[in-house]
């Protein structure tokens, strides 16, 4: 099972890149032009799926590489510091590429879904980093504090599509008929929905359910920072002799 695990998690970081040079390269890439559904689609998976798979998918080996010792118990302005950095460049650059006038310039100049290809993948992979910090190979934040971080990303798109769903408007040049506008747009809101639904939910379900079972057993908390506090320049607590069990009688 463990073996299956590893080989799935390898697979998730080159499903990304396939994924991404999917919708960034014709015959997409020139469909998103067109159609807000289509524009839809490939802004969730550059804003939310890749940057989800790269992490998740990042080789476990390096993750313990770049894992710098002991862990340490976090100050109050370090944990603020980190969810900032985490969570303010991804909402900004969300929010950037889809306001109606940026979506506008997207249709006309296809040079600019490079840009926006890097930018919401990078600051992604940031938040990514935060989420799922056993990837990251970093002292992690508060569960609770990582769930509000991964339920405050999937509001802002949702609240955007919102926006998209009620505009009155396309964003995008007149295509050749389909759907009709407001189906297309309608189209375009529930792709920006279920999208971030699927990537983020199970996140906040997951981390509110750790954070809740450790409530219930605040020894393994203590526990935690106890062992920190004690073998600061170690990885993990010294294990006890060999055989001192039998020797015990």
């Amino acid at each position: 099972m463990a073996d299956r695990l590893a080989r799935l998690r390898s697979a998730l970081g080159p499903l990304a890149v396939v994924l991404v040079a999917a919708v960034a390269l014709p015959p997409v890439a020139t469909e998103a032009r067109h159609y807000a559904a289509v524009q839809a689609v490939q802004f969730v998976v550059f804003a939310a799926i890749a940057p989800a798979l790269l992490v998740l998918g990042w080789p476990a080996r390096l993750a313990r590489a770049g894992r710098p010792g002991a862990a340490r118990v976090l100050r109050p302005d370090q944990v603020g510091i980190r969810a900032a950095t985490g969570l303010l460049p991804c909402l900004a650059a969300v929010i950037t590429w889809r306001v109606p006038a940026v979506l506008a310039a997207l249709a006309r100049d296809p040079a600019l879904s490079a840009l926006e290809l890097v930018t919401l993948v990078a600051a992604g992979v940031v938040l990514w980093r935060e989420l799922a910090p056993a990837s990251a190979g970093r002292e992690p934040l508060p569960r609770q504090l990582r769930a509000a971080m991964a339920a405050v990303a999937m509001w802002t798109i949702w609240v955007i599509a919102y926006v998209t769903g009620m505009s009155a408007g396309g964003a995008t040049p007149a295509a050749p008929t389909v759907v009709s506008s407001a189906a297309e747009r309608q189209l375009a809101a529930s792709v920006l929905w279920a999208v971030p639904a699927l990537c983020f939910a199970p996140v906040v379900f997951v981390l509110m359910m750790k954070w809740l079972s450790d409530r219930d057993n605040p020894d393994a908390e203590a526990r935690r920072v106890i062992t920190a506090a004690a073998f600061p320049d170690a990885d993990t607590a010294p294990r006890a002799p060999r055989g001192w069990r039998s020797r015990g009688g």
